[in-house]
């Protein structure tokens, strides 16, 4: 088999020359269904996770957890990952996109897995694939899983790439599904509204096993589904619930309680719904997987998922926020009402064409001084000026409910842009970085910034 340009597959030799040609197998970036995945993953003869009708049987292989939802996929990825890990389980995980190098999207306690540790299984699914097109994201899923699935693992949370149903990762039977909030994205792939789009994402769920549901306004389209498919089904405010104040928080679910809980290490309001499905995850899967109240505890505590509203301490104070649809922008605008009295608020944006742009700026309007639009490296990218444009008519349809004297401005990059930013803010105004995984890895491409206003001396 060789690829389009006719360099030959088996001359392949690095990570970056097998991502080069996966990215040449198809013509398109998105193509849905399992039918071609589903043939190449059985022409492996890979197993990962239980197969259906076989679950007392004994079988040495990994639970697995598929996570499906709009947003907090990553957060409960996660904190499935540091529950299972602080409980001794040997854990890995796969999730994307990634913020700065293709290892991020699988790790292994923890850790992002080595790019020279990928190659052989790239090799085995371009074997495995003869002359079946697979897209870059499908072929990559399947390496990926073929990794986890030789790496004596004890669970393995797999990420879903877009919607559930017809996702590369629903090749494998779940042992317990976890599907987090549901909103409007990618409508033009999943259906115009949250019923539809829930239908495409309990997809996931598999007959007679766990399926918990962490919105707490769950589309009648999912409890539908789990009750035709015969699903056990978790739904939150039924099956599982937590309850807080200032100080801790409490978790219960249909046996188990966890009380005196301080708050998970990922900030934001959010991250209580998160951890509910998560905790109703473990819980279901107990009898395989159990996990101690310490386990939870320091699991919880010890967690970490760069650009998850995530706060880097500085002069201004700088937030990394992936938020990349209206619905994540709202959560992000509720958590940085949260964070106390700033002067100014500075944001740098940058996201892709065919998100809903001017839902995201209508969250984090009345919050904003001054806006900092990014051009991004990838053809999917609006431009710097379209946001503009976006922005420019969002205050001037809402001038009331805009920052007073609100400015715009366009940047080539989102270094570019954090820089300009960082010129004009004072040491206590804060600087969010949002919009998509490009803007947020554009500023951490040289690690974390720490920052120092101008005109402040350097710590």
């Amino acid at each position: 088999m060789s690829s389009t340009n006719d360099t030959p597959a088996t001359s392949l030799r690095t990570l970056g020359e097998w991502l080069s040609h996966c990215e040449r197998l198809h013509p398109v970036t998105i193509d849905m269904g399992l039918e071609r995945v589903g043939q190449v993953w059985q022409r492996t003869g890979i197993t990962l996770g239980t197969p259906l009708g076989r679950e007392d049987k004994g079988l040495d292989v990994p639970v697995v957890f598929t996570v499906a939802g709009t947003n907090g996929k990553g957060s409960t990825c996660a904190m499935l990952e540091g529950i299972l890990m602080a409980s001794g389980f040997r854990t890995g995980v796969y999730g994307s996109p990634h913020l700065l190098h293709f290892e991020e999207r699988c790790r292994i306690m923890g850790e992002p897995v080595k790019a020279e540790a990928l190659v052989p299984h790239f090799e085995r699914i371009e074997a495995a694939r003869g002359d079946t097109p697979l897209t870059y994201f499908e072929f990559t899923t399947l390496a990926i899983m073929s990794l986890l699935a030789s790496s004596g693992l004890d669970a393995v949370i797999l990420e879903v790439g877009l919607g559930g149903r017809l996702d590369a990762v629903n090749v494998v039977d779940t042992d317990c599904a976890v599907i987090t909030s549901i909103d409007l994205d990618h409508m033009d792939y999943l259906g115009p509204d949250r019923e539809s789009i829930g239908r495409e994402k309990a997809g996931i769920m598999r007959a007679g096993r766990p399926a918990v549901v962490s919105d707490p306004q769950a589309p009648q389209s999912v409890v539908d589904h789990a009750q035709q498919l015969g699903a056990d089904l978790w739904l939150f405010g039924r099956d599982h619930n937590y309850a807080g104040d200032r100080q801790q928080w409490s978790w219960g679910g249909r046996a188990k309680r966890f009380n005196g809980m301080a708050y998970p290490a990922l900030r934001g309001a959010n991250q209580l719904l998160n951890a509910s499905g998560v905790l109703a995850a473990l819980e279901a899967m107990r009898q395989r997987l159990p996990v101690s109240a310490q386990a939870v505890r320091t699991g919880l505590a010890t967690v970490e998922l760069p650009g998850r509203f995530q706060i880097i301490p500085g002069q201004p104070t700088l937030i990394l926020d992936v938020a990349h649809n209206p619905h994540a922008a709202a959560t992000l605008a509720v958590n940085l009402d949260q964070m106390g009295f700033y002067p100014r608020t500075h944001a740098v944006c940058g996201a892709m064409a065919d998100k809903d742009a001017t839902g995201m700026i209508a969250k984090l309007r009345p919050l904003v001084d001054a806006w900092y639009c990014c051009d991004l490296p990838t053809p999917r990218a609006a431009s710097a000026a379209q946001l503009q444009q976006a922005i420019e008519a969002e205050i001037s349809a809402h001038p009331a409910a805009t920052a007073p004297k609100a400015t715009v401005s366009t940047h080539a990059d989102p270094m570019a842009a954090l820089k300009a930013a960082l010129a004009a803010a004072d040491p206590t105004d804060r600087i969010v970085v949002f919009g998509s995984f490009y803007t947020v890895g554009g500023v951490m491409h040289d690690g974390l910034p720490k920052l120092n206003a101008p005109h402040m001396p350097a710590a």
